[in-house]
């Protein structure tokens, strides 16, 4: 619904009421199991933007999956988005039945096929959910992604990278997306990955962030020590910042480990920094900037900033290029 007078929640009510609807099942081709969603989205308001938010690869069950992320969902339906929340291919909730499906199982490839499936199909969506049809802003569009989330949205944000499978260079750039946030995304590949994991992850020896162009806000934890990776400690995440071109940000947590706090569930177990505060301001913070990037002349950005630059307890600190 574009073109027509925007009209969304107080950007930062976290009691704002918020309508949520799953599974929306489209069938895909190519997929061989369909495509399920969980959309949220607040229950008044129009011409929304829109945040596809891709999970991570965690130790959970249904967290990978439309299933989790509510600690950020939720509040980023009741600043006013709707939020679109897909199972990818790497959830443990299919890896019993996915097991030897080509490109298990990580399913790199697929994870950014899937949110531009999302988009061809959002007028679709949109008619599926009760209550929500006719209140999207199809030109709003953001993404983000936690941890290989992260590295789903940086293709789709321009990253390119080179499949070790087939030695095809990828580019997964979706031009309708305006904006990303990146949390606790993977960083460079090569010699650095020498973590016992690193086998798993060949695919980013090839990353390419300087194809990156989209405007992206890139979120690390200080304490985010990705060793069964890299023993180059945090700035491992830092990667999309710095090997990216502008404009970017980096918002850097303070004592946050790779769960941020616990953005991948409310008490989930896998958080090992769990800190209810810390989610929130980095929803808070995430919301204002993808507000200011997705409506120019917002000012929630700079007003965030501000006051974090100003705040004594901050949370962390923001840089940007």
């Amino acid at each position: 619904m574009s073109g027509s007078t925007q009209t969304i929640p107080t950007a930062f009510d976290e009691v704002a009421p918020v309508l949520s609807y799953s599974p929306v099942v489209l069938p895909v081709p190519r997929r061989p199991v369909d495509l399920q969603l969980r959309v949220s989205a607040p229950a008044a308001g129009t011409a929304l933007p829109v945040i596809l938010l891709s999970h991570g690869h965690g130790g959970s069950h249904h967290l990978s999956s439309l299933h989790g992320y509510a600690p950020l969902a939720d509040l980023w339906a009741a600043a006013g988005f709707v939020v679109v929340q897909p199972t990818h291919l790497s959830s443990r909730t299919l890896s019993h039945r996915l097991a030897d499906a080509p490109g298990a199982p990580l399913f790199w490839r697929s994870r950014a096929q899937d949110m531009t499936d999302i988009l061809d199909r959002l007028a679709e969506i949109e008619n599926a959910v009760p209550l929500l049809a006719g209140r999207i802003d199809h030109k709003k569009i953001a993404v983000a992604g936690h941890s290989m989330g992260g590295h789903t949205a940086s293709l789709l944000l321009g990253a390119h990278a080179t499949d070790p499978d087939t030695e095809e260079e990828i580019d997964l750039t979706e031009p309708r997306i305006k904006a990303g946030v990146l949390l606790a995304a993977p960083g460079r590949g090569g010699d650095i990955l020498n973590g016992p994991a690193a086998p798993l992850v060949r695919f980013l020896d090839t990353i390419d962030f300087s194809t990156m162009t989209t405007a992206a806000l890139v979120v690390a934890g200080d304490k985010d020590d990705p060793q069964h990776f890299t023993d180059i400690g945090p700035d491992w995440h830092v990667d999309p910042y710095a090997l990216a071109p502008a404009p970017k940000t980096l918002l850097t947590l303070f004592d946050a480990e790779h769960l941020l706090g616990g953005v991948s569930g409310y008490d989930a177990a896998e958080t090992t920094d769990e800190n209810p505060a810390r989610v929130s301001a980095l929803a808070r913070l995430t919301a204002a900037y993808l507000h200011t990037r997705l409506r120019p002349g917002d000012d929630a950005w700079d007003t965030a900033t501000t006051a974090l630059a100003t705040d004594p307890h901050a949370v962390g600190r923001v840089e940007s290029k």
